[in-house]
């Protein structure tokens, strides 16, 4: 059920679709001559696109989420490598059966990476097919095509493919690898999203070391005007949007017992 609550409420609360409805509600409202609530959802409309298209806002609300968790030294000895899905075009290589990485990829190649200087670690790829709405092939299934020609042997890795969420993710790794103590394990996902995957491999009981990816701000932005481009700058606000209401409900829900975890506790 949280699964399904989740991904519809975020259906109508992002802020390109929440803007459409605002507009149409506008409309509507305009034809049966509620001028005044035409008017102020129109503005509303355009008040949330252009702070999310124009301003720095996304930049400003992802960097502290970016910061969190800096990248500590790298381990001597590495047991296992765990990368969270997002990382590959699921509805096109679905369809075409190649390995297109989407604007997460560093993702999969810092994996890459990763698994050539620690030849003995295990590589779990976790991540099936998270939308309610549209087909695509999970990472877990493409992985082994972008991974094996990279040198990541078929018998390292480990494919979870049932997952659906960052929960999912945590629970349904740690039943497929049931990690020993004294074990090293990497935690490869992107900078904005370890507050929320680090806290919940952590009370899956999945110790691990975080390793963020995938940076989006510099950390210099400031507050300004036209700072990026216009659809970086709403993908951005939308990530960090999803993001810290992803951390609050994990903390409601009691799946995270804080609702901005930090590293060591």
């Amino acid at each position: 059920m949280f699964y399904y609550l989740s991904k519809i409420l975020w259906f109508f609360i992002q802020p390109l679709n929440l803007t459409i409805f605002l507009l149409l509600a506008g409309l509507i409202a305009g034809m049966v001559g509620r001028r005044r609530l035409a008017v102020t959802g129109s503005m509303l409309a355009v008040l949330i696109l252009a702070l999310s298209a124009w301003t720095s806002l996304g930049a400003i609300m992802l960097n502290p989420l970016e910061e969190r968790f800096p990248r500590p030294p790298l381990p001597q000895k590495v047991d296992g490598i765990v990368v969270l899905g997002g990382g590959f075009e699921g509805a096109i290589n679905l369809t075409r059966g190649g390995y297109e990485l989407s604007s997460s990829g560093d993702r999969m190649v810092e994996t890459a990476i990763l698994a050539r200087r620690f030849p003995q670690a295990k590589v779990v790829v976790s991540g099936g097919n998270g939308s309610l709405f549209l087909d695509g092939e999970g990472d877990a299934d493409t992985a082994p095509r972008l991974l094996g020609p990279l040198g990541v042997s078929a018998d390292r890795l480990v494919l979870e493919d049932k997952s659906r969420n960052t929960y999912e993710n945590a629970v349904f790794s740690r039943k497929l690898v049931e990690p020993k103590p004294g074990e090293t394990w990497l935690l490869v996902t992107s900078a904005f999203h370890m507050p929320r995957a680090k806290a919940l491999f952590d009370k899956a009981g999945f110790p691990t070391v975080p390793w963020p990816v995938d940076y989006r701000t510099s950390g210099k932005e400031g507050v300004g005007l036209f700072r990026d481009n216009a659809a970086d700058s709403l993908e951005n606000t939308t990530m960090a949007i999803r993001e810290w209401i992803g951390l609050f409900a994990y903390w409601l829900s009691g799946r995270i017992d804080r609702p901005f975890p930090a590293p060591g506790g």
